[in-house]
């Protein structure tokens, strides 16, 4: 007996496999939101359809809500979420500060309304190619993107694109003193995890994102607090987004993600914040085969451990005198080893 079958009770078990909670390997049809708060000027409209370095949006880097005379001599009514500058040739003074969105009329105020400004601007592109799908006002506007994603855990930053390239094993860290200007424009996978200082270290290299499997709790807070501090700066900076693959807890890349990280090691990419996820050109790519009984442990003692299911063995007494349904896997190559179901999460 040859394939899955040589393996002790697998033939009984695939039919159990969706036990196992299922993670896609990669996902096509991915929607991303791009922000668009109140006093951000949309320059898409809904069937727009954009490819990389687009623009989407003109954002205002020092709003601020003032108060506006809007009546005219026509006698128009305007509405939330319209756009309003003075008159032209109008002197500005205090009472109109510029063009703005209109956000809601002063209570007790006939003709009065608030609106949302600001001298400083900056415009947004988009780092993927896809077609608009919404654009709501003070909210967001939604894309439909082109291309397969890899779906994360969580991120940080601001949507970016760069060239992938691999800077550690699956298994490694770097370390600030692994990242030079000749990083610069690239999007980086530095394996199991990042800490703030190297985040830091990134940015400042011009360092477009970094992929890495975790991304600890405080080394996340620190990092959106500097990002915070850098917006807030004179000089817009580069965008610059960081993705964890899975979570907080430190464990490595999985096999078939690494794998297919490999393979895209070169290639333009993008890397999104809403949703997380690595967003690539599927053209030209492979995409790894991964068996139907690979099973990863997501939680537990052997966090990030990887083997082959050999069969379901029902309730098992775990610790705590906890009795769970479980599985016996092969991990890494060891003895085989009973873990609960919920532990274990396949790809596919």
């Amino acid at each position: 007996m040859t394939g899955l079958g040589a393996v002790p009770g697998i033939a009984d078990t695939m039919a159990w496999l969706d036990e196992v909670p299922l993670r896609r390997l990669v996902e096509a049809g991915l929607e991303m939101s791009v922000p668009l708060p109140p006093g951000d000027r949309p320059l898409v409209e809904p069937g727009t359809e954009v490819v990389p370095g687009d623009l989407l949006l003109e954002h205002v880097r020092d709003r601020r809500v003032a108060e506006v005379d809007v009546r005219t001599p026509d006698g128009d009514r305007p509405s939330a979420g319209s756009r309003w500058a003075p008159a032209p040739g109008r002197r500005r003074h205090a009472d109109h500060p510029g063009d703005g969105e209109l956000l809601a009329p002063v209570p007790g105020k006939s003709g009065r309304w608030r609106l949302v400004t600001g001298e400083h601007r900056a415009q947004t592109a988009s780092s993927v190619g896809g077609i608009v799908v919404e654009v709501r006002l003070g909210a967001m506007i939604r894309l439909r993107v082109e291309g397969l994603a890899i779906r994360g855990a969580f991120a940080a930053g601001a949507s970016a694109r760069g060239r992938l390239e691999l800077a550690t094993d699956p298994f490694g860290d770097l370390r600030p003193g692994g990242i030079d200007v000749g990083r610069t424009g690239s999007i980086l996978v530095v394996g199991a995890r990042i800490d703030a200082e190297a985040l830091t270290r990134a940015r400042a290299m011009g360092v477009r994102g970094i992929v890495a499997a975790s991304v600890a709790g405080k080394d996340l807070r620190d990092f959106q607090a500097s990002e915070r501090r850098q917006r807030a700066a004179l000089h817009m900076p580069e965008p610059f987004g960081v993705l964890a693959l899975d979570g907080a807890l430190k464990r490595p890349i999985a096999t078939p993600v690494a794998a297919l990280l490999e393979r895209l090691a070169g290639h333009e990419v993008a890397l999104l914040v809403d949703p997380p996820a690595l967003v690539f050109d599927a053209a030209g790519v492979d995409l790894p085969d991964v068996p139907p009984d690979w099973v990863r442990v997501r939680s537990g003692p052997n966090l990030g451990a990887e083997g082959r299911l050999r069969e379901l063995v029902g309730l098992r007494r775990f610790a705590g005198g906890v009795h769970l349904e479980a599985a016996r896997v092969d991990l890494d190559g060891e003895a085989p080893m009973d873990i609960p179901l919920a532990d274990l999460e396949r790809l596919g």
